[in-house]
């Protein structure tokens, strides 16, 4: 078969509604039109994402411009030699189906980057669903035996070619926040491009965090950060992690003295750092946010102790409880904790992450008993009589609800709350989908924000929720508007952040603050810190080559155990 005919038929197919799996530059992409709620239904059940977002492919900027509101920015990330997906704010007249991104008002685009791909939307014409070869968190296919053997339960066909894929690369992910650049996903058209380091490092692997894997491997003044990995919940993907070290070590010659991890001792990448080292190689436990922050600091160049703010969902503290609100007096080779959120019971552990409505239910009946979850009523509304029974036992013993200072749950119980998501199929949708909600606000409006309540104990800073949610419960019930609850959430925890610090600031004398975690991926969030911290006259750092989530980690690992050995 000839090339055109080979295209032919694969456009035939598209337009027909088919799934193509097509052969891309780190792996395989599947397509199917973006403009067909049934083809990308479809798609959605093969392949096992309900909800996810999937990216679309347009053939120029000119087209992508039909879709979305594109800023001279995105536009230049879109035509840059790297080609990543970029998160652009969606026309409402676009002809892309609504199912291709539920609740969102952001859609990733992206241009042609293979000749394949231009011969492919040139002749196609319209909008093409490109969303990684995979089922679900699985690592991307990359040989055609492979893409045929994994993918044969979705794709209707293949188109291949003869070039062998070496190492397997996702599509990279950014969006531009006011002017400045946030990574998502790091990958293809970025990784392995090195991070100059502020210092000259021994070669040292660090392996990364459980989610959102990347790992690191540093040599002289470089920092050599792996393509996104994804999460090490399969075998597949611990091979590819595996497979992708040993490659990086050959590539750049580097014989590590020195292995870092994460403090947790069952995330799999701590099992691979303690089965990697040997003898002469020294292993350092490194804790989840204070390699957030050092990762920020290397990042961008700076030495002296830093005010850092790290919002995520998880990471396990010295004191062995789950942490994720944290603001932290950070140098590479030490921290304090200066202050965090107030911990409160995570009602199930890690099930309930999958689950806000549970998050929430648990925090209620915690801080106000039955009459804080009568008061809730988009929790209760699919909530069993037993299943109430049990969540009310476990939030008053702690069985099997470990506390937690985290931020990212405290996201998931206020869209719970709020009516905006009660349960997830992929991580960060509920807070995802409040900030959908928040930017729907005038903004411009500047309602009186819910009060957290900071107090002073054991010698840091305590930050209480429980005024914020109690307002939340009183907003719900004289029915405010569920946009105008989520911006005053967003613009409550900006503030809250900012005054923070400044008091930090004010005892400490840093003045310069970073901000790190998977929470700073909202840019409504992101953006309002950034101007509240300044406005109180301190210097802000923030990711631009790295993504705030765990994609991030590795970094912060090597330059932590470089100092701390």
């Amino acid at each position: 078969m000839t090339i055109p005919d080979c295209l032919s038929e694969a456009v035939s197919a598209l337009h027909a509604g088919a799934t193509v799996a097509v052969k891309g530059l780190g792996g395989f992409l599947l397509a199917c039109d973006a403009t067909s709620r049934e083809a990308v239904l479809r798609l959605r059940r093969r392949k096992g994402r309900p909800d996810k977002p999937f990216a679309v492919m347009v053939r120029d900027l000119c087209e992508a411009r039909r879709h979305c509101f594109v800023t001279p920015r995105e536009g230049e990330l879109l035509t840059s030699p790297a080609a990543p997906i970029v998160l652009t704010r969606w026309r409402s007249d676009s002809t892309v189906c609504k199912e291709v991104a539920p609740h969102l008002l952001f859609l990733g685009l992206m241009l042609p980057y293979t000749p394949l791909h231009h011969l492919l939307l040139r002749e196609y014409g319209g909008p093409l669903v490109m969303t990684s070869g995979n089922l679900s968190e699985e690592p991307i296919a990359a040989s055609n035996e492979e893409a045929v053997a994994r993918l044969g339960g979705i794709a209707d066909l293949f188109v291949v070619h003869d070039r062998p894929i070496h190492s397997r690369y996702d599509d990279s992910v950014v969006m531009v926040a006011g002017d400045t650049l946030q990574m998502i996903r790091r990958a293809r058209g970025y990784a392995p491009y090195p991070i100059p380091l502020p210092y000259d490092s021994p070669m040292v692997l660090a392996v990364g965090a459980q989610t959102k894997n990347t790992f690191c491997v540093t040599k002289d003044r470089n920092a050599f950060v792996s393509q996104h990995i994804g999460d090490l919940d399969s075998a597949e993907t611990l091979d590819h992690f595996s497979s992708t070290i040993a490659l990086y070590v050959q590539l750049f010659r580097i014989k590590p003295s020195i292995v870092a991890h994460d403090l947790h001792p069952d995330y799999l990448s701590t099992r691979y750092a303690r089965d990697f080292a040997g003898h002469g190689i020294k292993t350092v436990a490194v804790q989840h946010h204070h390699a957030h922050i050092a990762a920020c600091m290397a990042e961008n160049g700076v030495a002296e102790p830093v005010i850092g703010v790290a919002f995520d969902g998880a990471g396990l503290g010295p004191d062995g409880s789950i942490w994720g609100g944290e603001f932290l007096i950070c140098r590479y080779d030490s921290f304090e904790r200066a202050a965090h959120l107030a911990p409160l019971p995570l009602v199930g552990g890690d099930a309930a992450t999958l689950r806000p409505g549970r998050t929430a239910a648990g925090y209620l009946l915690h801080l106000f008993e039955d009459h804080g979850l009568d008061r809730a009523p988009a929790v209760t509304a699919d909530m069993r009589p037993e299943e109430r029974t049990v969540i009310a036992q476990q939030a008053k013993s702690g069985l099997n609800a470990p506390a937690t200072s985290s931020m990212g749950r405290l996201f998931d119980a206020v869209a719970a709350i709020a009516g905006v998501c009660q349960r997830i199929s992929y991580e960060g949708q509920a807070a995802v989908e409040l900030e959908m909600q928040a930017h729907q606000y005038d903004l411009r409006a500047r309602s009186c924000p819910y009060r957290f309540e900071v107090r002073r104990e054991g010698g840091r800073y305590v930050i209480d929720p429980t005024p914020v949610l109690e307002s939340i419960l009183s907003d719900v019930s004289h029915s405010k508007p569920t946009p105008e609850i989520a911006a005053t959430f967003h613009q409550s925890v900006a503030e809250t952040t900012a005054n923070v610090c400044a008091r930090i600031s004010a005892e400490t004398g840093i003045r310069t603050v970073a901000l790190s975690g998977g929470v700073f991926q909202n840019r409504l969030l992101l953006a309002s810190c950034m101007q509240l911290l300044r406005q109180a006259g301190l210097m802000v750092l923030v990711h631009t080559e790295l993504p705030a989530n765990d994609g991030c980690i590795s970094l912060g690992q090597a330059v932590v155990a470089a100092h701390t050995v």
